[in-house]
């Protein structure tokens, strides 16, 4: 009796699972960030901002290996938000008072929203699942430096 590679059982957890979750949890994001006229790459901007201090040329390249994305549309995404007053300097790029402000609103949201989300989860179940998801970024990171 021969075996087919083709009647092997599928992962539980596969690119589908994890794109139907990632778009319904940035589903719910985004209406928050409508909600503060803010556009996801703004927000991610801020976020960066908000985690550690950054120089222009080393905001840009975070966003753009962050989120994929060419820097050039990672330039245009820090300059928005530069024009929309939130953030200011070259070398050491800051918060103004009204980005300050929007970050902390944006990131209370977002605490509410995962309290919600993720409330009765097992921290167990999490840990493991934030491991799997790790590792599964690195290696479609390393196949797509390939």
């Amino acid at each position: 009796m021969t075996t087919s590679t083709t009647s092997a059982q599928a992962p539980a957890l596969n690119g589908q699972v994890i794109g139907q979750a990632e778009r319904s949890t940035r589903a719910v994001l985004e209406r928050l960030l409508a909600d503060t006229d803010t556009p996801f790459q703004q927000w991610v901007t801020l976020n960066l901002l908000g985690a550690a201090p950054h120089s222009e040329p080393a905001l840009v390249e975070h966003l753009a290996t962050g989120l994929l994305i060419d820097p050039a549309a990672a330039q245009d995404a820090v300059d928005a938000a530069r024009a929309s007053g939130l953030i200011d300097g070259f070398d050491n790029v800051a918060f103004t008072a009204a980005g300050q402000a929007r970050f902390d609103a944006i990131t209370a949201g977002i605490a509410d929203i995962t309290v919600r989300l993720y409330a009765d989860l097992p921290h167990d179940d999490l840990v493991v699942a934030r491991r799997v998801l790790e590792t599964l970024t690195e290696r479609a990171r390393a196949a797509l430096a390939a």
